[in-house]
């Protein structure tokens, strides 16, 4: 029950009242709504120790989303599925099936969109809603976030923690509160009380490494942090210094963003099925990575003048190198050849597990191209032929042109971001749990 408050403090508060909507362990959930309601399952996922994660075959083998039983018996989503199995031995794993996941995920932003036209999806299970200027068509701003909570559970099937507060921050830290299905609010005024006995690693922002030096540093708890000097915690942490002391203190001025902000990189990575130990093979990589980047940017009208590569090796550890190009481009065949070229500059031979293609320097159409007398290239007729594949592409499918170079091999000719065997689930191949 929510502790009462003034009539005075509900018409303050619905000035700038955010909402952070946050699916409970979503890929699970909304795997176990699809198999309840749509392939007759009997046993709820949610409701046994089960978790979504990869292939281990192609080393894709990590926990993506786990029940709350799960998480009882220690299992923690990013960890490996042999060290999950060594928690609990009777874990049941479901595939990742991320075309549904977009679609749950499309259904809940079209439903918030009800409530408020200033919705930012902030990733595909987290969005933020601005109520300040529709919270009152619904009651106070708990009444209102209850009623969104409660219908997304009835009409969806999965359920959602609500944060409520003036800013994005503290609405965020507010739904990561107890779990799963509530609201919760964090006001300004409550943040002594409810967020500074927090650890300080629970604060939005203070990752890992951030954490360690807080430690060391003697603070421990959300409010330590806020307490301290942030001319001392600047001197230490740099510019992370002041973001953190500012968010620890509630201070967050970032409005929500009903338009997504501009791409200011583009990028694709991809784990190979099997470590890459040839320049041949990493070329057929990079081409497959250039070619997914290539097609996003002339998608998004962007231009970029910086490819860097990313590899890791098969004992984890990384490298990097980038070049800056002499003209802005969005060109499959330049960022290749680009890539291919950062790739033996950095490569020392050693067996690759990883690679990506990164781009930035993000520019958008209208640019010029500088002519050159020594050009022996055609670039005009490069740019009709990739938009002429993009055509083609996107009218009949990803796999209606593929550059020969691919044919018969194990590389997908269009590798990086959400891999072609985590898109979709044969269900006659997957079981029912025992005990259902």
């Amino acid at each position: 029950m929510f502790d009462k408050i003034s009539s005075l403090e509900v018409n303050v508060r619905l000035r700038n009242i955010i909402f952070h909507i946050d699916v409970n362990a979503a890929f699970l959930s909304w795997e176990a709504v699809y198999r309840l309601a749509h392939k007759g399952r009997k046993q709820d996922l949610r409701e046994i120790a089960s978790a979504v994660a990869g292939d281990v075959t192609l080393r894709h083998g990590i926990i993506l989303a786990k029940s709350i039983p799960a998480g009882r018996c220690g299992i923690k989503t990013g960890e490996t599925i042999p060290e999950a199995r060594r928690k609990c031995p009777s874990l049941v794993l479901a595939p990742p099936n991320y075309d549904l996941y977009e679609k749950c995920s499309a259904a809940l932003m079209e439903m918030l969109r009800e409530y408020s036209d200033m919705v930012e999806q902030y990733s595909i299970d987290e969005a933020f809603v601005d109520m300040s200027a529709s919270c009152r068509l619904f009651g106070t701003p708990e009444e209102a976030a209850m009623q969104i909570k409660d219908r997304i559970r009835t009409e969806l099937g999965f359920t959602v923690n609500v944060g409520v507060s003036s800013n994005k921050l503290l609405a965020k830290m507010a739904s990561d509160f107890r779990k799963p299905d509530r609201v919760h609010t964090l006001y300004p005024e409550e943040i002594r009380a409810k967020m500074w006995p927090l650890p300080v690693s629970n604060l939005f922002f203070v990752g890992k490494a951030a954490a360690g030096k807080l430690f060391s540093m003697g603070i421990r708890t959300i409010g330590e942090l806020a307490q301290a000097d942030p001319a001392w915690l600047k001197s230490i942490l740099k510019k992370q210094g002041e973001i953190v002391w500012g968010f620890a203190n509630g201070i967050d001025f970032s409005p929500v963003l009903h338009t997504p902000a501009a791409n200011k990189c583009y990028g694709n990575s991809t784990t190979t099925p099997y470590d890459v130990k040839d320049m041949g093979t990493a070329a057929l990589v990079l081409l497959a990575l250039s070619e997914t980047v290539g097609k996003r940017l002339r998608a998004d009208g962007a231009h970029i003048s910086v490819v860097s590569v990313e590899v890791r090796y098969a004992d984890l550890s990384d490298v990097s190198h980038q070049k800056k190009l002499q003209n802005p481009t969005d060109l499959t065949w330049e960022i290749y050849e680009t890539a291919c070229g950062l790739f033996r500059e950095l490569w020392n031979g050693r067996p690759v597990r990883r690679i990506g293609v990164r781009t930035s320097g993000v520019s958008g159409p209208g640019f010029g191209r500088q002519l050159c007398i020594f050009d022996e290239i055609d670039y005009e007729k490069l740019c009709r032929m990739d938009r002429t594949v993009d055509g083609i592409r996107n009218r009949f499918g990803t796999d209606a042109v593929m550059r020969a170079v691919f044919l018969d091999q194990p590389i997908d000719h269009m590798s990086g971001g959400i891999s072609r065997e985590k898109r979709t689930v044969d269900y006659r191949k997957v079981q029912e749990p025992s005990g259902a």
